[in-house]
């Protein structure tokens, strides 16, 4: 390995550990404290995911009012070579209720970074949503690039359509580059529920 590559390999695996440990300190809130607390600081997660969600993509607001339900996702993923592996914690509302809910994904591809990111999904018929809570796997595939700190950078992210689910995804910040095939686990946390 030349030096150059080395120098470049060692600064993104340190940006990536940089990247973890943000991603991490977000999420403390929403993992820490008394169930009560932990309970607040999704509830504020999901108004400012929503809020930003509906500032980018407005038509977003009416699709979420009629849909039969929505769930809202904080998630950190690692990806290193040729693994890929996530963890979050979020909240699904429905006829005016909330389930407080976990996800946790391993994936096989090839990538390199570090991503702290949210997700909207927006269940369109009953059955999807009750599928949803019921079974909380889903499968797919995720190319994306992002490199985002704050207010600097950009991310490729975007919206999903499948099985009467659309899914949207916002990079809040990290580095990555990355393809791969994943799988998600999401149940409901009994601390919380």
């Amino acid at each position: 390995m030349n030096t150059n590559t080395g120098t470049t390999f060692a600064r993104l695996i340190t940006s990536a550990l940089l990247l973890l440990l943000l991603a991490s300190c977000t999420a403390t809130g929403m993992t820490r404290g008394t169930p009560s607390e932990r309970r607040q600081a999704i509830q504020e997660m999901r108004q400012e995911v929503l809020t930003e969600l509906y500032s980018i993509k407005p038509d977003t607001k009416a699709q979420i009012e009629s849909a039969s339900g929505y769930a809202v996702f904080s998630n950190a993923n690692i990806n290193l070579i040729f693994a890929s592996f996530g963890g979050g914690i979020g909240v699904v509302r429905s006829n005016g209720n909330d389930t407080y809910m976990r996800m946790g994904e391993v994936g096989i591809g090839i990538g390199a970074g570090v991503k702290d990111f949210r997700a909207v999904f927006v269940f369109h018929n009953n059955d999807a949503l009750k599928r949803f809570m019921d079974v909380g796997i889903s499968i797919g595939g995720q190319a994306d690039a992002a490199a985002k700190a704050g207010d600097l950078g950009g991310s490729v992210s975007g919206e999903a359509i499948l099985d009467n689910v659309t899914v949207y995804q916002m990079t809040q910040s990290g580095l990555a580059l990355q393809a791969t095939i994943k799988g998600t686990r999401y149940w409901q946390d009994a601390d919380l529920n």
